[in-house]
């Protein structure tokens, strides 16, 4: 920073001077500053122009949020140009001839980090942890210390305006509709439980996360929260290097290894993870109490019970990436997924019922024994194709991806009249399902002038769901199980979205940059459910996205960003699904193959600050009105038929098209470097929530909602750090109750050695409360319901890690170095 400073200032005073003695000249240098390893640009480097033989600087300039620069206003002559980024070394380009009126493009400088050991993958220069970019927030997760030991979803309890319950359901700004990428492609994986998903994927191979909140006209107009995009880890240094982590613990086991490979202009890169959660017993009480309207009377149920739930995952796949002739790159990935989860669960249930004068009619004791389980898993793959041409930013690139998805889920329950325990009801359920998700998309980038450019693009999206559920329930009179035809059912289901878009980047005068894009999707639906009594052709429909963003700079340090878009969240495999889950026949589960698309609009105010070693500061605002809302939805019935059966005093829950849901709420985040030792990190994000009912009129909600975290790190030495983070989560409101609040806390030590490419980490999450209580109240017209869950949640667990490999900085001797040292342009 005092390097920064002292340039600054020189420059100013110099150039002061020379304006004063000199004369203008008419010739300019421009360029682009880039990291050497990722090729991601660096922003606010400086440069530093001397005349052949001065001391002092004759002008500079700094590198724009692309990395550019340009300096004009330079005579003719030799001078020497001094390319400087704190962390990296610099570069210098001697003798370079300046002719009137000459244009000289520098391309591509790529600078190197400081302190690099070229025999090990050991890079330390630093890095923030948290990057505010144009547009998304990025978590580095490599450089967390407690979440290293855990999964991907204790990463995501960091990151700012994201939260995540007890169970690992995510939202973003307060909304769950988030479209789920994996180094920014989709998976069909995620049309499932996204949290079994995302808690099969090891903490450790997770580089970074991507948050973007208003997502652009290129984006996919699904998610309205907007889109979370998970980057695993991969090296492009050349050379062979990888890591591997290993993570023993009291409620989780995990490993990762990764290995690449790099060589001239090719590189390959593979990985293989997995993760077991041991199985837990969780303690429930539930009680609902409900009125029969058609008997006049009160129905009291109570269920109390255990159950023990147990899961699992593993990843597989690779990469490589191929530049040929400069200009043309070729990258591709095959990855497989394989994950589930087992449960077997107890529970005694009591059944009172009152007339209106609370007198007894009549009482019943059951016992409920019930297992389940549920497997899934896929391949992911994708090709890609990027040309570059001799116009700097401009760009075509084309990628194919696929994913193919396979999912299990077998269920059953048995129900004991007491005290006898004499079988009277059971069920055994089956519903396999493929999910298969494939996409051809193409962009292409035209700049137009300087900080000008116009980019457009298009995208075929093909999203099939077959599905097929069979059911036998019990015979008492048989005492065996039969195929149930009414509660059988199938589903298949074929969705296609054409999707066009235009995006124009550019400069409003001096004041800001702007980008303003449209984004027109197609959707069309053709659907077939076997239990429909008629089949009804699903129309398609036209969606139009717009996106507005502005930039503005205050100074160096600080911006001011203003953005809308429009956002559609179509339903996915789970809320689709027809099968009807009666294991527990007294809370019965079903999809809903009706649902509409839900749409929303959002704007977003933020402004950030960056303060150098101090830290870093930003706010942002928000507010969404969501059409359409899609949340779980309970209605009680007296009498309810399924299929061919009749079923008393049940609750039937599904997802339903709810009505209108608005949001305005304000997300702070702060990282204060107390010293070069103490790092404190907190994120407070608060929203007001509406939702207005049309399924129950007079059932609407008004709730204020709030999170907040705190992390501290602090550095004994350079080889021994700890960290402690907590969180909370206030209880979520909805239209139909308050579903609980969530507080977890964690702290780990890590001890580097083997010149930092060895550590071992000791991590305890919840070490004082061997359980967290999780109570939640839901009402609706007839009925109440109290329940609470008792879930083991105490951790302590063990993290091994070891980096190997090398990495070669310099280039094959055939190779020309044009990018570091280009001719010179008349």
């Amino acid at each position: 920073m005092k390097k920064v400073i002292v340039i600054a200032l020189t420059l100013f005073l110099f150039t002061k001077n020379y304006a004063q003695t000199a004369t203008n000249g008419n010739a300019k240098i421009s360029g682009r500053v880039v990291d050497s390893l990722s090729g991601q640009p660096l922003d606010y480097a400086t440069i530093t122009v001397f005349l052949k033989g001065e001391k002092k600087p004759f002008t500079g300039t700094t590198t724009n949020t692309s990395g550019k620069f340009q300096i004009t206003g330079i005579p003719s002559g030799i001078f020497t140009v001094i390319v400087e980024f704190i962390g990296y070394l610099s570069f210098a380009d001697d003798n370079i001839l300046v002719k009137d009126h000459a244009a000289l493009d520098l391309k591509n400088i790529f600078l190197v980090k400081k302190q690099t050991t070229l025999k090990t993958i050991n890079i330390t220069a630093p890095g923030n942890l948290i990057e505010n970019k144009i547009d998304k927030i990025v978590f580095n997760a490599e450089r967390d210390l407690t979440s290293q030991t855990g999964v991907a979803t204790d990463i995501l309890k960091k990151v700012p305006q994201v939260s995540v319950d007890v169970d690992g359901n995510v939202e973003l700004s307060g909304s769950s509709s988030i479209r789920f990428l994996i180094n920014g492609k989709p998976s069909s994986a995620f049309g499932n439980t996204i949290a079994d998903v995302l808690q099969s994927i090891p903490a450790s191979q997770v580089k970074s996360i991507e948050v973007i909140t208003n997502p652009g006209a290129r984006y996919d107009a699904q998610g309205l929260g907007g889109i979370i995009n998970i980057i695993l880890k991969k090296n492009s240094a050349r050379g062979i290097n990888g890591n591997l982590s290993l993570t023993a613990g009291t409620r989780m086991e995990n490993g990762s290894f990764n290995f690449n490979a790099r060589k001239g202009t090719f590189g390959f890169n593979a990985f293989v993870s997995g993760n077991v959660r041991p199985s837990a017993k969780t303690f429930t009480k539930f009680t609902r109490t409900s009125s029969d309207a058609v008997n006049k009377s009160i129905i009291l149920l109570r269920q109390d019970g255990t159950n023990n739930f147990r899961r699992h995952g593993y990843q597989t796949g690779g990469g490589f990436d191929w530049t040929y002739k400069e200009k043309n790159s070729f990258s591709g990935t095959l990855s497989y997924n394989n994950f589930g989860n087992n449960g077997m669960g107890s529970i005694n249930q009591t059944m009172t019922e009152f007339d209106a004068a609370e007198i007894l009619l009549s009482n019943m004791e059951i016992k409920n024994a019930s297992k389940n389980t549920f497997r899934f898993h896929n391949i992911d793959a994708g090709l890609n194709y990027k040309r570059t041409f001799n116009k700097e930013d401009q760009e075509l690139e084309i990628s194919l991806n696929t994913s193919l998805g396979n999912n299990l889920f077998t269920g059953g329950n048995s129900q004991l009249i007491q005290p006898k325990d004499s079988l009277f009801y059971g069920t055994d359920n089956k519903n396999t399902g493929k999910e298969n998700e494939t996409e051809i998309e193409i962009n292409y980038t035209q700049p137009l002038k300087k900080d000008m450019s116009l980019g457009t693009g298009g995208k075929l999206s093909f999203f099939d769901i077959m599905s097929n559920s069979n059911v036998s329930m019990y015979q008492p009179q048989l005492k065996s199980f039969l195929y149930n035809t009414a509660l059988s059912n199938s589903l298949t289901y074929h969705q296609k979205v054409y999707a066009f878009y235009t995006e124009f980047n550019f400069p409003v005068f001096k004041f800001f940059d702007a980008r303003v894009g449209g984004r027109y999707e197609r959707t069309e639906i053709n659907s077939f459910y076997s239990n429909a009594q008629q089949q009804a052709k699903t129309p398609g429909y036209n969606t139009f996205v717009p996106s507005i963003f502005f930039l503005k700079k205050i100074g160096e340090k600080q911006t001011i960003k203003l953005s809308y878009s429009k956002r559609i969240e179509r339903p996915d495999y789970g809320d689709l699904n027809p099968f009807i889950n009666t294991s527990d026949p007294q809370n019965i589960t079903a999809g809903n193959p009706y649902l509409l698309p839900e749409t929303g609009n959002r704007y977003e105010l933020a402004y950030s600050k960056d303060m150098g070693t101090t830290g870093l500061f930003m706010v942002n605002f928000f507010y969404r009105a969501n059409n359409h809302d899609i949340q779980p939805f309970i209605v009680y019935y007296s009498s309810f038929k399924a299929g061919d059966s009749i079923y008393k005093n049940v609750s039937v829950s599904t997802r339903e098209n709810i009505g209108t849901e608005k949001n305005v709420g304000v997300n702070l985040f702060g990282d204060l470097h107390i010293s070069s030792k103490l790092n404190l990190r907190s994120n407070v994000f608060v929203f007001h929530r509406h939702t207005i009912n049309v399924l129950n009129p007079g059932f609407n909600s008004t709730s204020f909602n709030y999170r907040f975290n705190l992390n501290a790190s602090y550095q004994f030495s350079k080889l021994l750090a700890a960290e402690f983070f907590g969180n909370f989560n206030s209880a979520r409101h909805e239209a139909q109750g308050r579903y609980p609040s969530f507080t977890s806390y964690s702290m780990a030590i890590r001890q580097q050695f083997w010149n930092k490419n060895g550590s071992i980490a000791l991590t305890a999450t919840n070490p004082f409360n061997k359980y967290v209580n999780q109570a939640t109240v839901i009402f609706g017209p007839g009925f109440l319901v109290n329940s609470v869950r008792k879930i083991p949640f105490r951790s302590i667990g063990i993290n091994f890690t070891w980096k190997f490999g090398k990495l070669e900085f310099k280039k094959n001797k055939e190779e020309n170095n044009t990018n570091l040292n280009p001719p010179l342009v008349d």
